[in-house]
């Protein structure tokens, strides 16, 4: 087999990847930058060359994706996986344009990259290397795995004609990926059309999408062309899908089965060469079962399905977005952008955010406006943030890595507005599977947050708790109560360190002395990421 090539200017992540693919039996070579990668394929002979190409994005004296153009000219069939710590839609999925066999982001679960490369030495042996294609909105942020999800399903889309179906909450972005999805397809060039099918009366929503003859009735003094007609060549975006009248939704299922359509009053076909992205808040299958919908014209939209998670799905992403448009606000006021201090990303956190980005896009603008301060401070939110902030604590939060930012964030908007100690309730306790562990004696108290934002642990308790717990597995007579505690332990360690972080894993990991490789892969294994 021949090596596998990995370039990345930080010397421990090649270190890193050398021995887990060693171990596996697949052989190696490293560089530090793309120029060494270069000069290194002139002079190799056919064994010397790379079986599999690994390859960090943004590295100094070269761009990783400079040299997944040069290396598909000079090697088109080499499978060449991209690996980045950026996570901003561009970087994603510009690396399918340039057709990387995949996207690897950075901190990488270990065991996972190396089946990833498995994967690529198969598919180069196999001769069956593909290119995908894809770029995507520069506006669409997102580290979630949710959203590397939809970042991936863009990219590998983008040179496909195929209908797709894309659901979600209201203000969750759904046009932007239709956009995304038109803008880096083969009908680019087309016009992209789009119509909300929910705020245009039913007796107008015919001729608007299908357009109408002269005479066709009282008021149609001129021919007019519909939004099919405009699409011509390109994309037709049909939002809020599922408020489409019954009566027209035949008309559409003709269109997509038949791709003609007539003009109200028309009686000559038109041939419609257009690509349909539908949208919809709304539960289709539901309204198929309800009578609401046609369920053939909702298998023939539902080809591809994508699915947009709520910003509530996404905590992580906020700060992020936050960030974003408040600079957006200010470049379009021409202003100077303003900051958000922690204890206003706190609140910012622990909101619900019903309208989703839409919403928080919408609060950055008012702040742009309204903050007096150059520095947001939680007085400075929005009524309906700060009144937020004063029923943070009446239900308990959700449990997992999401959970602890909500706690975090909780413990540090209060501080913001009240330094009054916070009080919370016990956290209960995780079997070894991650669920919930109903035993009174099995229960653990959860660091306390404090004033100063740091958790802190209650005296003895928790080892009398855990001391009890470990007698009760002992007497059931379980032989795995080593690992059973140990895995409550490792969880309840690292959701404390999160919580502190606010969910961001490196310095979590710099918390607790441990590498991020290895809080990324803990995290995966205790399930503390659903």
């Amino acid at each position: 087999m021949k090596p596998i090539w990995i370039v990345d200017d930080d010397q421990s992540i090649r270190f890193v990847l050398e021995r887990a693919l060693l171990r596996e039996d697949m052989p190696t070579r490293s560089f530090s930058s793309p120029r060494e990668v270069l000069q290194a394929l002139e002079t190799a002979d056919a064994e010397q060359q790379p079986q599999v190409l690994v390859s960090d994005i943004r590295m100094p004296g070269g761009s990783g994706l400079d040299l997944l153009a040069r290396i598909k000219t000079l090697m088109p069939g080499l499978p060449v996986i991209i690996m980045t710590a950026y996570s901003d839609l561009d970087s994603a999925v510009s690396a399918f344009q340039g057709g990387a066999f995949e996207y690897l982001p950075k901190p990488f679960d270990l065991p996972k990259a190396v089946e990833l490369i498995r994967r690529a030495v198969e598919e180069s042996q196999h001769e069956q290397v593909g290119t995908i294609g894809a770029l995507a909105a520069p506006e669409m942020l997102g580290q979630a795995p949710a959203m590397q999800d939809v970042f991936r399903a863009i990219g590998r889309l983008s040179q496909s004609h195929v209908t797709v179906m894309i659901t979600g909450e209201s203000g969750t972005g759904k046009e932007l990926v239709a956009q995304a999805l038109h803008r880096h397809s083969p009908r680019a060039q087309g016009p992209f059309v789009a119509i909300n099918t929910a705020a245009i009366p039913k007796d107008l929503l015919e001729s608007e999408l299908f357009g109408h003859e002269r005479g066709a009735f009282t008021g149609a003094q001129n021919m007019r062309r519909g939004r099919f007609e405009q699409a011509e060549g390109g994309t037709l975006f049909l939002d809020e899908i599922g408020d489409m009248p019954f009566d027209l939704q035949t008309r559409l299922l003709r269109v997509l089965s038949d791709g003609s359509f007539y003009r109200v009053g028309g009686h000559s076909a038109i041939k419609a060469n257009v690509r349909v992205i539908a949208a919809t808040h709304q539960d289709l299958e539901l309204r198929v079962k309800d009578g609401a919908f046609r369920e053939d014209l909702f298998h023939r939209l539902n080809v591809i399905r994508l699915r947009l998670p709520a910003l509530r799905e996404r905590l992580e992403d906020i700060p992020v977005l936050t960030r974003h448009f408040l600079q957006q606000s200010a470049q379009q006021l021409g202003v100077e952008s303003k900051r958000i201090s922690d204890a206003a990303q706190a609140s910012l956190l622990a909101f619900q955010f019903p309208g989703n980005v839409r919403q928080l896009e919408n609060i950055c603008h008012w702040l742009t406006v309204m903050a007096p301060a150059q520095v947001i401070e939680p007085k400075d939110l929005p009524p309906e943030v700060v009144h937020n902030q004063s029923q943070v604590g009446a239900s308990a939060p959700p449990r997992g890595i999401v959970g602890g930012l909500v706690a975090s964030a909780q413990a540090i908007a209060a501080q913001g507005t009240d330094h009054t100690p916070l009080d919370a309730e016990p956290a209960a306790s995780m079997n070894g599977h991650g669920e919930p562990v109903a035993n009174a004696a099995s229960t653990v108290s959860m660091p306390m947050p404090t004033r100063s934002g740091v958790l802190n642990l209650p005296g003895a308790d928790w080892e009398v708790g855990l001391e009890a717990e470990a007698m009760d597995l002992l007497l059931s007579g379980r032989t795995d109560v080593w690992d059973a505690l140990t895995r409550r332990f490792e969880s309840k360690l690292i959701l404390a360190a999160l919580a502190n972080t606010r969910g961001r894993r490196i310095e979590a990991a710099v918390k607790l002395g441990i590498g991020r490789n290895t809080i990324t892969r803990k995290i995966q294994e205790l399930g503390l990421d659903h």
